[in-house]
């Protein structure tokens, strides 16, 4: 079924819209909608413009590479929702989000084609990757997609690689930089700085003892980022504020789960409960036991005034859209 509460994103492709037929359709999983995918959804856009039709485009979920290694689930930099926001963004019209399960990866290159693509969407035109695989042990290529394309009556259009140099532009080396911290070189591939997503839990409050009351979010169990403090800019509403934020287990009390810990500079209020943006500017430092709290609330003091500094040097930083900014 459709999301009743996203009218943007289609998970029945049978339920398609007349007026989203027939248009021109980018296909990939989009994690990151980085600037590589760009690449492709632009020119997506720009066919569709063109030719007056609809603009669609055609992910996946969960990610394949999470199904065909449950144990193991991609770190994503973009969870579904925010996909959407991102490419909405974009000034598409809609985009079809397919269950990726088993029925879906056994399906023989051409079944894919025929049903999905031409039976269920009516494509017009399809728009790929250099790198776009498709079917039953990705046996099927972009060459293989230009013959089903000309056998069925559309076009394809293979967009070549997006790259900055010697950098290629990937949803993979985008995860092993923040991974390491280096989240102003994630940005350079996102094209924006990375965001998290998540609504204010219930704490400790420790913070508060410490002079800094934190705004708590859960991230996804398999998040990769390096444990740090960071330079932050928060969306909470239509509001920006700026912050500091650590994420990590917490070394000088419990050494638990994985946990981001928001503080808000000039901020007074209820938080319990609301939905935050957080975006990573800028690391700071490693997450560190100190052997007395005052040491700590020195270091936290410390903290504060270097992503002061660090979010003073980037006053014009735009977060990336969410689904209230949509105009359409």
């Amino acid at each position: 079924m459709n999301s009743a509460s996203d009218p943007f994103v289609l998970r029945d492709p049978a339920s398609l819209p007349a007026r989203l037929r027939g248009g021109a359709l980018a296909i990939g999983n989009f994690d990151g909608v980085h600037l590589g995918h760009r690449a492709v959804l632009d020119r997506t856009i720009a066919i569709a413009r063109q030719a007056g039709v609809a603009s669609l485009a055609l992910t996946f979920e969960p990610h394949p590479r999470s199904f065909f290694r449950p144990e193991a689930p991609v770190f994503r930099l973009t969870p579904s929702p925010v996909k959407a926001d991102l490419i909405a963004a974009l000034g598409f019209d809609g985009m079809v989000e397919l269950g990726f399960d088993a029925d879906l990866a056994g399906l023989a290159p051409d079944d894919f084609v025929a049903r999905i693509l031409v039976g269920r969407l009516g494509a017009r035109h399809v728009v790929v990757g250099h790198d776009f695989h498709y079917g039953r042990k990705r046996a099927g290529s972009p060459q293989s997609l230009i013959a089903e394309g000309e056998r069925h009556g559309f076009e394809v259009t293979v967009v070549a690689p997006a790259r900055a140099g010697d950098t290629l532009y990937s949803s993979s080396e985008a995860r092993a930089r923040l991974a390491e911290g280096r989240v102003e070189a994630a940005a350079e591939i996102l094209g924006y700085p990375w965001f998290v997503r998540g609504t204010v839990l219930p704490g400790a409050r420790r913070g508060r003892e410490l002079g800094y009351p934190t705004a708590n979010l859960q991230l996804a169990a398999n998040c990769e980022l390096r444990h740090g403090v960071y330079a932050v800019r928060v969306r909470l509403g239509e509001t920006t504020l700026d912050g500091v934020a650590s994420y990590g287990r917490r070394p000088q009390f419990d050494d638990g789960a994985p946990l981001l810990e928001v503080y808000l500079f000039d901020f007074e209020g209820d938080l319990y409960g609301r939905e935050l943006d957080v975006a990573f500017i800028g690391f700071l430092r490693d997450e560190a036991r100190f052997e007395f709290v005052e040491a700590l609330i020195r270091q936290m003091d410390e903290d504060a005034r270097a992503a002061r500094t660090r979010l003073a040097a980037e006053p014009e930083t735009t977060l990336p859209p969410s689904a209230a900014n949509r105009t359409g």
